[in-house]
């Protein structure tokens, strides 16, 4: 009975020492994205809406560039490819708050001018 209690508590003590997920140390925010099709082809990518209440422009604009690239890299899977038509996408873009917090004006003006 002993040894179960320890090995019980021992266990739950290894337990409370993983992290605790990407919940808390990151945000997630909602993209939408529509891509047209002409004859299975892609034509267009366009950005529709970036959900964030809280976020700058300039934290906008890279979050939806971002969402754009994903777009882009999922065009071609299988269970988005229209004959003709437009196809709406979700995109969750997870970032860390800290790096969140990094994306500012001058970042953003700093990399144009690169």
């Amino acid at each position: 009975m002993r040894i179960s209690l320890i090995i019980l508590l021992f266990y739950l003590g290894t337990l409370a020492s993983f992290p605790q997920g990407y919940a808390k140390d990151s945000l997630q925010i909602k993209v939408y994205t529509e891509i047209d099709y002409e004859n299975r082809e892609a034509k267009d990518i366009t950005l529709k809406k970036v959900f964030c209440d809280y976020c700058s422009d300039a934290q906008i604009s890279k979050i939806g560039y971002a969402a754009l690239l994903r777009a882009h890299d999922e065009r071609y899977l299988p269970e988005n490819i229209l004959v003709n038509g437009t196809k709406k996408l979700a995109i969750i873009i997870r970032i860390s708050k800290e790096d969140f917090a990094a994306i500012t004006d001058d970042a953003v003006n700093n990399k144009e001018e690169e």
